[in-house]
């Protein structure tokens, strides 16, 4: 029987996830816009969860067990215009590292399908 390696596979495992996920929040801790929602945050521990994140979104073999999404991100009033930023670092770093577009493309998808999780509503943003 033959198996398609998974896009964790494909793209090199857990040593590539790493590096996009360094290359990916030194872009957005870069970004003016950006910054500011990580202000105070233990970057270490959110690498970590993003690497297990990531690494699940792409088939690897660990679930992912970190909070969810809408509950971790509760409260922190991101736009929709930041959400989609940080998702064109993704997929820029994504891309730089060699990932296919087909991958981006799921990837792309995933980022779509979380985004109501995540990205404050209107009136809660306006407080």
């Amino acid at each position: 029987m033959i198996t398609t390696p998974s896009y964790y596979e494909q793209i090199g495992g857990a040593p590539v996830v790493r590096e996009v996920v360094e290359r990916f929040y030194e872009r957005v801790l870069a970004d003016d816009d950006l910054k500011p929602y990580f202000a105070g945050v233990d970057m270490p521990r959110l690498k970590r969860h993003m690497v297990m994140l990531l690494c699940s979104v792409l088939g690897g073999p660990e679930p992912y067990e970190g909070r969810d999404l809408g509950e971790a991100h509760a409260g922190m009033g991101i736009t929709s215009p930041h959400y989609d930023k940080v998702g064109e670092h993704l997929t820029a770093v994504l891309r730089d590292g060699g990932v296919g577009e087909h991958i981006l493309s799921d990837v792309g998808a995933v980022l779509g399908k979380v985004k109501p999780s995540i990205v404050a509503e209107p009136m809660e943003a306006a407080g």
